[in-house]
């Protein structure tokens, strides 16, 4: 018994020290020390030898089994420890490489040049309002002397809810609910999103705009013209040319229409400015004395200009942009650009 207990013992101390993975250490395991393996086999039959050669053969086949036990154990560490070493080894980080850049995220063109034009503002004096976007027919247009069935509305191509609720056409309708409630002088900005059935490359059914009041005792077309001279010298360039084209709008008199030099050409004609020099920007005018009495001012004491632009419009001008869907599509290849 003696003898098969040594012989035991070199078979599982040889399979160990050949084991090339902890796979073939699990397999040594069970093939000795499992339900029935060679140890647990040898134990059991403990009651079939002699009285006297128990002790003896007992102490040899439990140290036989602690040895095993031990031995198993530190083959399943070396192996454990190999494998961490090689997966370190092929993970090895190089700390002199540069680190990763996060990926940061940057304004929107549209909100650079929302902020722009407020800072330009409110550096002239103008304070900022805001107003609904979904607005009652009065203040978008009647308000405004755009009554029922004017031909002006047909600019508008409006999103109606009901009869007399829409989405806002423009910022307008915050001028007349600023003046309704405060007195002269007024010198404001509206800003905020507007709504129009319209879709190009230069359109969307969505957009933002920017419109301006300023109202006051002796207020002049110069006054107009030096405002809007002053913020296009600041959004663009101070040699930036302009001009001021005769035009029509319900809500001021006299109305004009305002071009910047073809900020792609600088004048000289292509195809952006339809070889013409000049881009269309932004349209202004005094206000009339129409829109003054429906709000309860008296156009004999005071007069006022206004004027409204696109947010867009001006972000495709800036940047040299084209389509104005480029805005809201999203696509990460456009918007890293700014």
């Amino acid at each position: 018994m003696q003898e098969k207990i040594n012989k035991i013992r070199l078979e599982a101390e040889k399979e160990l020290q050949d084991a090339n993975e902890e796979r073939q250490v699990e397999n040594i395991r069970v093939l000795y020390l499992g339900k029935k393996g060679k140890i647990t086999t040898l134990l059991k039959g403990l009651k079939d030898i002699p009285q006297e050669e128990r002790p003896l053969v007992g102490g040899l086949a439990n140290q036989l089994k602690q040895d095993l036990e031990q031995g198993i154990a530190e083959a399943i560490k070396r192996f454990i420890r190999k494998n961490q070493e090689e997966r370190l080894a092929q993970e090895r980080i190089d700390v002199t490489l540069p680190g990763r850049r996060i990926s940061l995220g940057a304004k929107h063109p549209v909100s650079q040049i929302t902020e722009r034009v407020v800072e330009i503002f409110t550096s002239l004096g103008f304070s900022l309002a805001q107003g609904p976007e979904v607005e009652l027919d009065y203040y978008n247009f009647e308000a405004l002397n755009i009554p029922k069935h004017h031909p002006a509305r047909d600019m508008h191509d409006t999103f109606y809810i009901s009869d007399e609720v829409l989405l806002r056409t423009h910022t307008s309708p915050v001028q007349i609910r600023v003046m309704e409630k405060q007195p002269p002088p007024v010198r404001i900005i509206c800003l905020g999103k507007v709504y129009r059935r319209d879709s190009d490359i230069s359109h969307t059914p969505m957009f933002h705009q920017v419109e301006g009041l300023l109202v006051d005792e002796q207020v002049s077309f110069g006054d107009l013209k030096g405002v809007l001279t002053a913020f296009i010298h600041q959004m663009f360039a101070p040699d930036t040319l302009v001009r001021f084209r005769p035009s029509f709008f319900p809500f001021t008199e006299p109305s004009a229409e305002v071009d910047i030099q073809c900020v792609m050409c600088k004048g000289k004609g292509c195809r952006v400015c339809s070889q013409s020099g000049w881009l269309e920007i932004l349209g202004s005018g005094m206000v009339n004395p129409a829109v003054f009495r429906m709000v309860g001012y008296d156009p004999e004491n005071v007069t006022g200009f206004a004027f409204g632009v696109g947010i867009e419009r001006i972000a495709m001008l800036k940047f040299g942009i084209d389509d104005i869907r480029l805005f809201f599509e999203n696509d990460l290849r456009f918007l890293r650009q700014f």
